[in-house]
């Protein structure tokens, strides 16, 4: 992949995700925020556009067999790899965080009032996080499955279709504002810093809850940067052959 000023930072983690560990050190947001060309992100971030790309290349000189696999699958099977993968993550270890959190409230709430902002946001996170996958789940991923099964036989018209633009931006505003729920409770544990007075269970509270960003950020790229272009690409696919 040929990187420049213009390349759009979505894709070039789409190509490789190792890249993805990068923007993040440096600042910048590949998921939510990938839609942009790589010149606006150093602008954005403050980084010299020249010295940066470099740093790109020589990661993307290696191999990514997990990029290619995703790149790969049909978007029926992409579908089921989100949702086995990162549903299913998310929906374990949200009860798991949030019991967590309460007891770190009891226990360090006193000494650390950040706590319950922390544990404020992240139920938000989880509620929120729980109706956003239902709807992907039991609307959205069902109809791409189903624009699969009318591009495989062909038989299907225009009135079968719908519009996907609209589902998409909806969960593309709900992907933003849960990465920004999420930089806001980084902000709030320093980097997910352990207190010298922190127990064990927050050392694996703030570790659980580090995870759980990174899933989510890939989760959000492998649908906005990946899942959701493809559906729309292929939905206008099926409207022309009816033309």
């Amino acid at each position: 992949m040929e990187i420049n000023a213009s390349t759009i930072v979505g894709e070039i983690v789409r190509s490789n995700f190792k890249t993805a560990q990068l923007f993040e050190k440096k600042g910048i947001d590949f998921c939510c925020g990938g839609n942009i060309a790589l010149s606006e992100a150093c602008k954005k971030s403050n980084l010299e556009i020249d010295d940066f790309i470099p740093e790109i290349e020589a990661i993307l000189e290696m191999s990514d067999p997990d990029s290619k696999f995703i790149e790969q699958l049909e978007l029926d099977a992409l579908c089921d790899y989100i949702e086995k993968r990162h549903h299913s993550y998310v929906s374990e270890n949200i009860p798991f965080l949030l019991q967590k959190m309460q007891k770190l409230v009891d226990a360090h709430g006193k000494n650390h009032q950040e706590l319950f902002k922390i544990k404020a946001l992240f139920s938000e996170t989880a509620g929120n996080l729980a109706m956003h996958m239902k709807k992907e789940e039991l609307v959205l991923f069902p109809y791409i499955r189903k624009m699969v099964k009318f591009g495989q036989n062909g038989n299907y018209t225009v009135d079968d279709l719908g519009n996907i633009l609209q589902p998409i931006s909806q969960m593309e505003l709900e992907h933003q504002a849960e990465g920004e729920r999420f930089d806001r409770i980084s902000n709030l544990t320093d980097g997910y810093s352990v207190p010298d007075d922190g127990c064990g269970t927050y050392q694996v509270t703030f570790k659980t809850l580090h995870e759980f960003e990174q899933d989510l950020h890939r989760h959000i790229h492998l649908e906005n940067n990946i899942l959701f272009k493809k559906a729309i690409a292929l939905e206008k696919k099926l409207i022309n052959k009816t033309e």
